[in-house]
């Protein structure tokens, strides 16, 4: 079920992990599992209602084996109590999480942040797409394995739009940047523990969740003419990149947002003559 073929491996070969976010065939969580797939890792997927376990469920058995689906409402404590309960039973350790969670109103992805943003929009927002990982990342560390039996990973998914004025992203770029700085939080408290924990800032990529906001299309073809690379993000290097912070390649890496957009948020000012 994906175009893209990705490359086949052991890196992860033994380890388990969730992956909390994929919403259809173009999800940056979709193929992230695919690469760590490739690579022999054993997969859970998380869903959040019956609705997308229908779009889901094809991709995961598209995997081959057994599909591990579990429900996760991330605003519902006993919801993800529940989600890490299935796993701790069924595996008894995860060793890695990918959470690629987030959501806001797409009325308040538009136009004005001051005059757009309700007082219970910024509040689900940041429920959503930032306090998650912090819920998510404290009830799978509880079941990694320890320093000495190798640690753990986790990457969250942030976007430049948390560290400069993205037109019509507004609460949601508020929203990432309470998720990165929520990263570099976990790091600290984890890091004893030899768990790493990092995000990647992707590129605008043709996903569901860019076509939520007003002047999608533009940021596509801006995040290409401006890049320093004169290309699209592709789903290769988001899902490469993922693969190197959740394997063992990524040692001593931790606390970080890894940018993979093509050089794109280094450039302050474009070449005018381009």
């Amino acid at each position: 079920m994906s175009d893209t073929a990705f490359p086949a491996g052991d890196l992860m070969k033994g380890k388990r992990g969730l992956v909390m976010g994929v919403a259809n065939k173009n999800s940056i969580a979709w193929g992230i599992a695919q690469q760590l797939h490739a690579q022999g890792a054993e997969l859970a997927f998380s869903y959040q209602d019956e609705a997308l376990e229908k779009r889901v469920r094809p991709l995961v058995e598209s995997l081959g084996g057994e599909p591990f689906m579990v429900t996760a409402d991330v605003t519902d404590d006993a919801s993800m109590e529940a989600c890490f309960k299935t796993i701790e039973d069924r595996w008894g350790r995860l060793d890695f999480l990918v959470h690629a969670i987030a959501f806001a109103g797409k009325d308040e992805l538009q136009g004005s942040f001051t005059h757009n943003t309700t007082r219970e929009g910024f509040k689900r927002a940041m429920d959503v797409s930032a306090f998650s990982f912090v819920d998510a990342a404290r009830r799978a560390s509880a079941l990694m394995p320890s320093r000495e039996e190798g640690g753990g990973a986790m990457i969250s998914m942030t976007y430049l739009g948390s560290e400069r004025v993205v037109p019509n992203y507004n609460v949601m770029g508020v929203a990432k940047a309470a998720l990165e700085a929520s990263t570099r939080y976990i790091a600290r408290d984890l890091g004893p523990a030899g768990i790493r924990v990092n995000a990647i800032s992707a590129g605008p990529m043709r996903t569901l969740a860019m076509a939520g906001i007003s002047g999608g299309r533009t940021l596509m073809k801006t995040g290409k003419d401006w890049s320093m690379l004169k290309e699209d993000t592709t789903m290769e290097g988001v899902a490469g990149a993922a693969l190197y912070l959740l394997s063992d390649l990524g040692k001593s890496c931790t606390g970080e947002v890894l940018h993979v957009d093509a050089g794109f948020h280094a450039v302050a000012v474009p070449d005018i003559e381009e």
